[in-house]
């Protein structure tokens, strides 16, 4: 997987629980703030609640964060938010040529390479916390 923007406006939403917690933070909200459709926050809402990172009610609008913000790191939220747990960082095309020599021997040259920056992006990012994100954006 590359990167998208589902991990990005997932921190996005998880801020805006956060920090408007005593406020009705509805997925309206929540689309205003990140500009989308509040069907894409609703989606990305429910990655969130299946991981256990926001609590939400059916029939209820809002939603509020699991846990403590200085206790869920962007690592948690990345995984969350991945469409499938096999998806990486970096795809290897999946069907070259094994009649040409790179064909054949590229996706083994690249495999170790890819995983190790795969571990290296998660190790960073199980250092950084919601309330680290926060902080910066409210100095």
């Amino acid at each position: 997987m590359t990167i998208s923007s589902r991990f990005a406006v997932a921190i996005h939403i998880l801020s805006l629980l956060e920090i408007n917690k005593d406020g009705r933070t509805t997925s309206d909200f929540i689309a205003g703030s990140v500009n989308t459709n509040p069907v894409v926050i609703r989606r990305i809402m429910g990655m969130l609640n299946r991981a256990g990172l926001v609590i939400t009610n059916p029939g209820v609008a809002g939603a509020s964060l699991a846990r403590d913000k200085e206790r869920i790191t962007l690592l948690e939220v990345y995984r969350a938010v991945q469409s499938d747990q096999q998806e990486e960082l970096f795809a290897i095309h999946e069907q070259p040529n094994p009649e040409c020599h790179v064909g054949r021997n590229i996706q083994g040259a690249l495999e170790t390479t890819f995983h190790r920056a795969q571990q290296a992006m998660e190790q960073e990012l199980d250092k950084v916390t919601l309330a680290q994100i926060i902080d910066q954006m409210t100095e």
